[in-house]
């Protein structure tokens, strides 16, 4: 396989969550891959965007499952077409994450091509960005799906760290209620916008406020919580009777919802409440686990030099294998940009990993 072209090919496509007509030229792109190989390619049609499946095994008991998505979040034009300069690709989704996608079905191909011994799969979700409900519904689908090993490309940004923590991520909507009032009799009113802002005051003395005009803690392992959203108000002279906000809350494996919800409780204005939207688990690994030090040793020899480990706040669809007991390795390779308008990729970084993903699967298929 032409990795970086497939890469490019991938990324032409406007896979943008949602999009459902170039999600599934894509995911038909994929399918052809393999169409003169033994693996089996399943395009499983979920009620929220479909999953590709690729395997080279009946079995649903795995060795090696690689993880990924394909959808990207919205972009120009321009982002579509990639351009390699330096070394580096610039294009949407080419560190989030179509060219570790690339590097996934390189090594389905290797593995089919090369009848490694091994029971190996490859799952790409397509709307990842937008939370993994096909994900969830392929899993559920499929609930006996198991994996002794998860490699997960989908921690961008730095080759040089292998991710052994990503934290919980838990979404939590306010809801204030006040009563309506003329602007310019607010005494005969109760401002539901007020009370929002009070409640959100409250949940900052429990969790601090940060941005890059404050310098970055030295160690960035505790609980965060950003203010993702907000509604209140309808015109400009009545006062509002309703108001609600989405907060993103990032809890590390040392916290628990359970204790979320006692501090949300003592930071509830009278007026205001709150649900959990939503709700995960953190993925914390053993950095002493023997696979995971097998993949760091490949790793290693590959790259030439030696690779930390980090945590990172970000989340992961390899939480759903992670609580099933899979021994997930969360390791991608190098860039920035990730979102924003000049996301790019470094492509040797690519290579590297690619190369590393084969000699493991070489060295689990050999034992």
């Amino acid at each position: 396989m032409d990795l970086i072209q497939t890469i490019k090919d991938l990324v032409k496509f406007r896979t943008e969550t949602g999009n459902a007509s170039e999600i599934a030229k894509a995911a038909e792109y994929i399918k052809q891959k393999f169409a003169e190989t033994a693996a089996k390619v399943d395009i499983f049609q979920t009620t929220a965007s479909p999953v590709i499946f690729i395997r080279n095994t009946d079995s649903l008991d795995f060795d090696v499952i690689v993880l990924g998505h394909i959808d990207v979040v919205p972009a120009d034009d321009k982002m579509f077409e990639p351009i390699i300069k330096e070394g580096k690709m610039f294009g949407r989704g080419t560190l989030d994450m179509k060219s570790f996608a690339a590097v996934a079905l390189n090594s389905m191909e290797y593995a089919v091509n090369n009848n490694l011994a091994l029971k190996f799969g490859v799952i790409l979700s397509t709307d990842e960005e937008k939370g993994s409900k096909s994900t969830e519904s392929f899993l559920t689908a499929y609930p006996n799906i198991n994996a002794k090993i998860v490699l997960d490309n989908d921690v961008g940004g730095d080759i040089t760290k292998i991710v052994s923590k990503c934290k919980n991520p838990v979404f939590v909507k306010l809801i204030s209620t006040g009563k309506e009032a003329h602007g310019s009799t607010p005494w005969n009113g109760i401002d539901a916008n007020e009370l929002l802002f009070k409640t959100w005051q409250n949940i900052r003395k429990i969790y601090p406020y940060y941005s890059l005009e404050i310098a970055q803690p030295s160690d960035t392992w505790f609980d965060t919580v950003h203010f993702a959203t907000i509604e209140g108000g309808q015109v400009s002279n009545i006062i509002s009777n309703y108001a609600e906000a989405l907060l993103d809350f990032r809890l590390t494996e040392n916290s628990s919802v359970e204790n979320l919800c006692k501090n949300l409780n003592s930071c509830m204005e009278k007026g205001v409440e709150y649900k959990i939207v939503s709700q995960s688990t953190p993925v914390v690994m053993d950095e002493s686990n023997p696979y995971i030090l097998d993949y760091k040793r490949f790793a290693e020899n590959i790259m030439g030099r030696k690779i930390e480990f980090e945590h990172i706040g970000g989340a992961t669809d390899s939480r759903a294998f992670a609580v099933k007991g899979s021994v997930v390795i969360m390791h991608s390779g190098t860039g920035d940009g990730m979102h924003a308008s000049d996301e790019w990729v470094d492509l040797e970084s690519v290579k590297q990993i690619a190369d590393i993903q084969i000699k493991f699967l070489e060295h689990l298929a050999k034992k």
